[in-house]
Formats: C-alpha cells, structure tokens, sequence
C-alpha cells in the first residue's frame, strides 16, 4: 500500500502545522506577557533630604530615637536612654561613639527641650501649656525639672539629666509647630508676641538640641534612615 501523501493531503497537514505553531507563538507569547505584567516592582526606598542629615552618624553602629509628647515621657525617655547606653557599654563593649541616640520633644514634652532661664521666666504658662507640675512643689516648675540632680527617683527620669546624657552624645529634636504653640500661650499672658517670645525659645534651647520643623516629621525621618523607634 503506497504511503504517498496526495497533494490534497499533504496542503491539509502543512496547514495544520502552521495553525498549531501559531498557536504556540501565541500560547508562549502570552505567559511571557503575563510574566511581564507581574514581574515585582523594585523595593520602595525614602527620598533622603539636605535638611535631615543631621541624623546620619556614618560610624554608628546602632540608632535610637525616641518619640516623646507630654512631660512623663520626656523623662522616661531620659532614663531609658540613659540604660540604653549603659548595657551597650557593659554587655555589648561599645562606645558612646558607636551609637546615635535622639529624643524627639514634640507637643507638651517640648517645654522640657528649653533651658532653666526659660522655666525661670515662664514657668507658670508653660506648665499650663504642658500640663505639668513639678514633682516636689506640686506648682508650677521654675527650672527645668530633668536637668536638676536633686530630683532622683522622685522624677520619672530617675536622676538621669539632660546634661549627662549630652555629655555621651544624645541630641534632642525640638518640634517648630509645638514651639510656636508655646510662645503664643506665653505672650497671651505676658503680653508680648508670639514671634517675639519664639524667637527668644528658640534661642534658649537646652545643649545638642536642634530646632526641627515638626517633631513628627523627624520621626519619620529618623526611620527612615533605620533608626529604631521607642515610644515613651
């Protein structure tokens, strides 16, 4: 029996084939496209700003920051800094150099960021605006109640004061919006002005400490750039 294809048969099958090709270009050509469409997007990295880069510290080896809005907090993150930097001395072997600590004083902690001559001359609005009364009198503070040693354990700050901690190289982030706040309650009563009374603030700022547009934004800032966060 011949095996000959007939012309007839053999134009079917040539046809055949090239459909069946066609069809697996096709097939191949849209796995690709779907491969294509789901391939993952490369990973989500911050903008870094000029005006931020205060918190680099290349040689750090470790970064803190913390977030503080009212007065308890602002002297509890004095005292957890101050262990913070401890264990890493005594359990890990590290310097004060090899790491970068910052405590954020934003909303009712920022009054605590503004020296003794401040407390001295405003105490009374800025405790009201604070929310806070000195641990010992019950009244209004007339210094600041985390840079003075006689407070100890009586104070949530446990005797761990703004300046020691200086000395070791923590840096303070001062809220702008919080600061204006501040000076407008103080010149309501004094009878000044707000732009006036910030400015004198501003001026009068505790050691290390810098002047930050929104303690908030600093906080997303400092994660950004891997710090790790603490709430207090």
């Amino acid at each position: 029996m011949s095996t000959q294809l007939t012309p007839k048969r053999r134009s079917f099958l040539l046809g055949l084939n090239h459909r069946v090709t066609a069809l697996t270009a096709l097939a191949f050509g849209g796995v690709a496209a779907a491969q294509a469409k789901t391939k993952p997007a490369p990973p989500w990295a911050p903008t870094l700003h000029e005006k931020d880069a205060w918190l680099d510290k290349p040689q750090a080896k470790h970064r803190l920051v913390f977030d503080t809005t009212n007065g308890q907090g602002f002297g509890e993150a004095l005292a957890f800094a101050g262990n913070y930097m401890r264990v890493n001395g005594v359990d890990y072997g590290l310097q004060d150099s090899d790491l970068s600590v910052v405590i954020v004083a934003r909303h009712h902690s920022t009054a605590f960021a503004y020296t003794d001559a401040m407390w001295a001359k405003y105490g009374a609005p800025l405790a009201t605006q604070a929310g806070f009364e000195d641990p010992k009198t019950k009244q209004a503070p007339t210094l600041n109640v985390y840079n003075s040693p006689d407070y100890g354990r009586v104070s949530p700050n446990r005797g761990t004061t703004i300046d020691s901690l200086v000395k070791r190289g923590v840096q303070f982030a001062v809220c702008s919006t919080a600061t204006r706040a501040f000076a407008g309650a103080i010149a309501a009563k004094v009878g000044s002005t707000p732009d006036a009374i910030f400015n004198e603030l501003i001026a009068n700022l505790v050691p290390n400490a810098r002047m930050v547009p929104a303690g908030i934004v600093a906080i997303s800032r400092a994660q950004e750039r891997t710090y790790t966060l603490v709430t207090a």
